[in-house]
């Protein structure tokens, strides 16, 4: 096997999330989703090696951006209204480096954001805001495997 080449890492700079508007959300400067795979051990006769039961999986992840405007969080605080149901959304996370193999973008359903990031502010700062939320689906879409 040769040596990699180092100008083919993905550069996260080229990452994006958008929502499920088509919007390009350019305040947010991370994102990460991941599926937590959930087992239940299972202890079997003849042998010492416990095995492994997948019973569940569950989706979640991370937003941290810039404080530009209050939309998303007006549309998540709908669930503070009690005549109105929960914000539920689509995001589709990119990462499209030009000198990488390929491009890979996962949409990621059943979004919903775990709290209302009311206020947050320290002097002399750039104000951020971290998102969490949880999502009950994904599809995975440009993937391009390596050359």
């Amino acid at each position: 096997m040769g040596v990699m080449d180092a100008s083919r890492i993905m550069n996260g700079s080229f990452g994006s999330v958008i929502d499920a508007n088509g919007t390009w959300l350019t305040n947010v400067k991370s994102a990460e989703a991941t599926v937590e795979i959930n087992k239940e051990e299972v202890y079997r006769a003849g042998t010492r090696w416990v095995g492994h039961k997948v019973t569940s999986v569950k989706g979640s992840g991370t937003m941290t951006g810039y404080r530009v405007t209050t939309e998303l969080i007006d549309a998540v605080g709908v669930i503070a209204d009690d005549t109105k149901g929960a914000f539920v959304t689509e995001l589709r996370m990119k990462l499209d480096d030009p000198e990488a193999f390929g491009a890979m973008s996962v949409r990621l359903k059943g979004v919903q954001f775990d709290q209302i990031p009311l206020m947050k502010y320290e002097l002399n700062s750039i104000v951020e805001e971290e998102l969490p939320f949880t999502f009950i689906g994904y599809e995975l879409m440009d993937k391009v495997a390596a050359q």
